[in-house]
């Protein structure tokens, strides 16, 4: 299985013609269209970001006349991923001002978030959502065509990077903020470290759990979505159990940060 799957499941080495695909359209087209800054709507992708945190519904429902319009449910225009990166190198200037980095420390922490933090993670997470959508959750009574009724491995990158948006706020930023008070020994601010966690890794990867189901169960052929949410009672139960004394914060920013 290749790494950036084919759109369609059903036709591992060729494309409906019958005609075998070359390396470069393996690529989904938002990447390949990264130098082709003319060409960008950053003002399109300010939109979405700005609603995938205040209705992330609204965002998706456009998914439909993208489709109507360019027949793929999957976005073309990589402005949104320009965002994401230079939100990410703010975000690790300003953490390396925290900690005192070097500025080739700042920079190798700017190509850890974007490259480990969001691009690694979302080839993985992308990957595995473009197979379980498209094993488990699509509709066995579609009788529309295989692209109509199969997940594009580019739309579940894109489920993945609404997703993200939202835990970036979070973890990249407000924890920032937060740091002075996450970090003191005493109950009151492991409880507000571990709540952070729970907007953050809890109810921010509730939330980027929350932005897979949505973006995934806006495909009017997938059905069984909710299954998504399963991974959230254990969520908020590890929290629970994290106030029993086990800083999540200090120890997750202890590793990431090797201190």
């Amino acid at each position: 299985m290749p790494i950036l799957p084919l759109t369609s499941p059903s036709y591992p080495n060729h494309n409906l013609s019958g005609t075998p695909m070359s390396v470069s359209n393996r690529v989904p087209l938002m990447f390949r269209r990264l130098h082709r800054f003319q060409q960008m709507d950053f003002e399109l992708a300010f939109w979405q970001l700005s609603y995938l945190c205040l209705a992330p519904k609204r965002v998706y429902r456009n998914v439909y006349y993208h489709k109507q319009t360019k027949n793929t449910w999957a976005r073309d225009d990589p402005a949104i991923l320009i965002l994401l990166f230079a939100s990410l190198f703010v975000a690790a200037v300003a953490w390396s001002i925290v900690y005192s980095y070097s500025p080739l420390q700042a920079v190798r922490l700017a190509f850890v978030m974007i490259l480990r933090d969001y691009l690694l993670v979302g080839v993985l997470s992308a990957t595995f959502l473009w197979f379980f959508s498209n094993r488990v959750l699509v509709s066995p009574s579609s009788h529309s065509s295989p692209t109509d009724s199969s997940v594009e491995w580019a739309y579940a990158f894109d489920v993945h990077t609404n997703a993200f948006f939202p835990l970036y706020l979070t973890l990249y930023l407000a924890q920032l903020f937060l740091l002075p008070v996450v970090l003191k020994d005493n109950w009151v601010c492991l409880l507000i470290g571990n709540t952070l966690y729970l907007a953050g890794q809890v109810l921010e990867f509730a939330q980027y759990i929350y932005g897979v189901y949505l973006g995934l169960s806006a495909l009017p052929f997938l059905i069984r979505s909710e299954i998504l949410l399963a991974p959230l009672l254990p969520l908020f139960a590890s929290y629970v159990v994290s106030l029993l004394g086990f800083h999540v914060a200090k120890h997750v920013l202890s590793v990431y940060f090797g201190l």
